[in-house]
């Protein structure tokens, strides 16, 4: 009995993987495919979706775990998106995060996983501290992109493990390769930006990298003293103070 209807889950997950790629190559077009490159994504297998239609897709099919792990194996640009919406945060296991990462090969799939799922998941610090470090370029940019992500979205966590971020932000400023001093550029930002405690953590931090002999680090921290010290966030800190008080 168990293994007739396992039988039969596994069929119906065939059926609507099917169903679902059928839908990603109906809403493909070549103008979105072609826009691929253009923004630096270089994807082997792609149709050519645009974000706005597989997150209609995505609401459409609701969570998934299982079928979001069986889109991912097609190998579809596009499936591998629409995996990262509808699958379950509290059932993502470590070993799937890593396999996952390992598959990154462009720097829209990793910001996409990061910021629509790995961060809310329950391995998330645990994951930045494993990855901040890896030789692949987008494993680590996947730390980055996950620690920024949280900077955003984690409403609960204090500013301790945010502080421990930009020791790691601080560490590999100095990795000239575009997606990583990109994504470590990202993760600054959003530290600094998160309160106003950070913001003067991370515009010290941002000082010291502008001062670097590293052009990556340099060009890091330029742009984070400008964004971090503009009216625009120094106005918005003050008032997320006022609110407080």
């Amino acid at each position: 009995m168990t293994s007739s209807r396992s039988n039969r889950e596994h069929l119906q997950v065939r059926q609507q993987v099917q169903a679902a790629l059928a839908a990603l190559e109906d809403k493909a077009t070549t103008r979105d495919r072609e826009n691929l490159p253009r923004f630096g994504i270089t994807a082997t297998k792609a149709f050519g979706v645009s974000m706005a239609n597989i997150h209609v897709l995505a609401k459409r099919l609701g969570r998934s775990h299982e079928l979001a792990s069986a889109l991912w194996e097609t190998g579809w640009y596009e499936a591998r998106l629409l995996s990262s919406l509808i699958d379950e945060p509290s059932r993502v296991t470590s070993a799937q995060m890593d396999r996952w990462c390992r598959d990154f090969d462009n720097w829209g799939i990793c910001d996409t996983v990061c910021f629509h799922l790995f961060d809310r998941t329950p391995h998330a610090w645990i994951k930045v501290t494993q990855w901040h470090d890896k030789r692949g370029e987008f494993v680590k940019r996947a730390a980055f992109a996950l620690l920024a992500s949280l900077a955003l979205h984690d409403k609960t966590t204090g500013d301790e493990p945010f502080i421990k971020g930009l020791s790691l932000i601080e560490r590999a400023a100095s990795d000239e390769r575009n997606f990583v001093k990109k994504g470590v550029s990202w993760a600054l930002r959003l530290i600094g930006r998160r309160n106003p405690a950070l913001n003067k953590r991370a515009v010290r931090v941002a000082r010291r990298l502008a001062a670097s002999e590293y052009a990556a680090a340099r060009w890091i921290g330029r742009d984070a003293v400008k964004e971090l010290m503009s009216p625009m966030v120094i106005r918005r800190l003050a008032a997320q103070t006022a609110r407080r008080a």
